[in-house]
């Protein structure tokens, strides 16, 4: 059964999309940490980061460096913060976090929301950094 995120792959849900290759897909958390909270997947479904052939666990990893460097000149903070948890979705994703301290990458806080008139701004000031 595909994930949530194969389905945003797919274009069955939508999304804010911020970075796009043939392989790779960078959109916005809609439950994010923080604003600006970004999620970096490989297009190909696969549940464990670490069962990624090294090559597309590069690829995955130079793809999201390319977004994080635009996210952090887009927002005003210490520095990019990069997570791996895996367990939320069965789809290999890195989550990409504007931070000024450790607080801002626990997860076991409560999750932000935003219209979706802000999210499309979010979208829009990351990709014209990119």
């Amino acid at each position: 059964m595909a994930t949530i995120f194969t389905k945003i792959v797919n274009g069955e849900i939508l999304c804010y999309k911020i970075a796009e290759d043939e392989k790779h897909l960078a959109f916005l958390d809609v439950f994010p940490l923080r604003r600006g909270h970004v999620l970096v997947i490989p297009k190909r479904e696969n549940d464990y980061i670490f069962d990624l052939e090294d090559q597309e666990l590069g690829d995955l990893m130079i793809f999201g460096k390319k977004v994080a460097k635009a996210m952090d000149k887009t927002f005003d903070c210490a520095r990019i913060g990069v997570s791996v948890i895996g367990l939320e979705v069965p789809h290999t994703h890195i989550h990409l976090i504007p931070m000024n301290g450790m607080a801002d990458l626990n997860f076991d806080q409560e999750k932000m929301q935003f219209p979706a008139e802000e999210m499309e701004s979010i979208a829009k000031a990351i990709q014209a950094n990119l």
